[in-house]
């Protein structure tokens, strides 16, 4: 997994674990920052970067798996647990919020390697979820407010003179609006629509509304 386009961040109050775990990533060519603390790794400013953290559970701060759920509606790097006193409950706790995998010391470097890869490959995918739902969500601002209204409409399976009539504009006029929204939301098809309004939440709002 030698790669300058990734990072690995460790947090880990045990000094001896940072400096092995450094001197790892480094012989692998990864780079890795390490921290004593929640605190510090928080007030780091950290690169855009696909990345992993590795997160012990027992720190001095703050709980690492308490640490994880208030982590939990914000991006971040996907968790790679780790502590010297793991129990059935705290990893199936860890799991179920998320975590890549959580293991206990001391863990063998493939297992470690194993579940970074997994981590990053998972920031990775989210990354890109997230650039191009940006993409979307700029192309659909640029839609105009009856257009905003035509499209849930047509993406929920109403048929042109169904839409029309639920708007009070004439097919005709439906017709043009929809086909400008095909052009400004740059959809191939009228199935590409589809997935783009299903990755906007716009024919989920409109089922909600029926």
């Amino acid at each position: 997994m030698s790669s300058q386009d990734q990072i690995v961040y460790v947090v880990d109050d045990d000094a001896r674990m940072c400096e092995a775990l450094n001197e790892l990533f480094t012989s692998l060519d990864v780079p890795s920052v390490t921290f004593g603390s929640v605190a510090e790794y928080v007030g780091y400013a950290k690169p855009d970067l696909p990345a992993c953290l590795i997160l012990d559970v027992e720190l001095p701060d703050i709980n690492g798996l308490d640490f994880q759920r208030q982590l939990r509606d914000a991006d971040h790097p996907p968790i790679v647990f780790i502590t010297g006193h793991g129990d059935i409950p705290s990893s199936v706790r860890a799991i179920k919020d998320g975590a890549v995998d959580f293991l206990v010391k001391p863990f063998s470097q493939p297992d470690l390697m194993a579940a970074i890869d997994a981590a990053i490959a998972r920031d990775r995918r989210t990354r890109l979820e997230r650039a191009d739902r940006d993409r979307l969500q700029q192309r659909y601002s640029l839609l105009t407010p009856r257009e905003r209204q035509v499209l849930p409409l047509i993406v929920s399976g109403l048929l042109n003179k169904q839409a029309a009539a639920e708007l009070g504009i004439s097919e005709v006029t439906l017709q043009i609006h929809r086909s400008r929204i095909m052009q400004k939301m740059a959809a191939e098809s009228f199935a590409d629509l589809v997935r783009m309004a299903g990755q906007l939440n716009i024919a989920l709002e409109r089922r909600r509304q029926q």
